[in-house]
């Protein structure tokens, strides 16, 4: 999944690191060999 927008939170699904965006690129977040899945708002609070 491309990182789109400042802000925007990701987790990896195997060891649950987090990421929040402070400088969008286009590029991927990749974490564990996978890509990161972006977080809902609801679950980053």
């Amino acid at each position: 999944m491309a990182v789109n927008k400042i802000g925007e939170h990701y987790r990896c699904n195997i060891c649950n690191n987090e990421v929040t965006v402070t400088k969008a690129g286009g590029g991927t977040l990749v974490c564990c060999g996978q890509d990161m899945e972006l977080m809902n708002k609801q679950e980053s609070n």
